[in-house]
């Protein structure tokens, strides 16, 4: 054997064997970035009143309920569902319905985790619950005044639920969220 042809055979054995092809190589996330949001009032006739992203466009909801609405984010092919209860000595189950919502997505989820909102001043009282993993919707919500009104939410997508194809979207909604549970006013129709 030609000791070139020897020398070429070993040295490229050598290098490559420098990588063990059957370790997984690490998990790739979309990198996304997205225009920082402006906000507007939404205020259409209903007990509630809050800042919403300017990109996204309010329909009224399909089950024709007095201030029900949907806030779609065309781009982002997600919705956020908007529902709307006056309290009527129902406020625990309304409760217990708000947050029994969340756990029904713990079979896809890997991790729930859950967020109290406070603001005395507007009398606005919450949890957002963050999902991660495959599941259906990623951010569910609540708000009350725990006297008159009951203010929930959470967000699809119009998607299969792959957890890190959707995850910079689904960053961008929450954040939204956390825009308008901070900004809620109950208001007097």
């Amino acid at each position: 054997m030609n000791k070139n042809l020897f020398f070429l055979i070993v040295t490229s054995l050598f290098f490559s064997c420098t990588e063990d092809p059957t370790q997984p190589k690490p998990k790739a996330y979309l990198s996304l970035t997205y225009e920082e949001a402006s906000y507007t009032l939404f205020n259409e006739d209903c007990p509630y009143q809050f800042l919403m992203n300017d990109e996204a466009i309010v329909q009224p909801s399909k089950n024709n309920r007095e201030c029900w609405v949907n806030i779609k984010y065309p781009n982002k092919k997600a919705t956020i569902f908007i529902t709307y209860n006056k309290i009527d000595n129902n406020l625990e189950e309304l409760l217990k319905d708000a947050q029994k919502l969340p756990l029904q997505h713990s079979v896809k989820a890997d991790e729930i985790e859950a967020s109290v909102f406070e603001n005395k001043h507007k009398k606005t009282f919450g949890t957002l619950y963050e999902v991660k993993g495959d599941a259906a919707s990623q951010a569910q919500f609540y708000t009350t005044d725990s006297l008159s009104h009951f203010l929930t939410g959470a967000i699809y997508f119009d998607a299969k639920p792959n957890y890190d194809s959707i995850l910079p979207a689904a960053e961008y909604i929450k954040n939204d969220i956390r825009k308008l549970m901070e900004s809620l006013e109950w208001v007097k129709n």
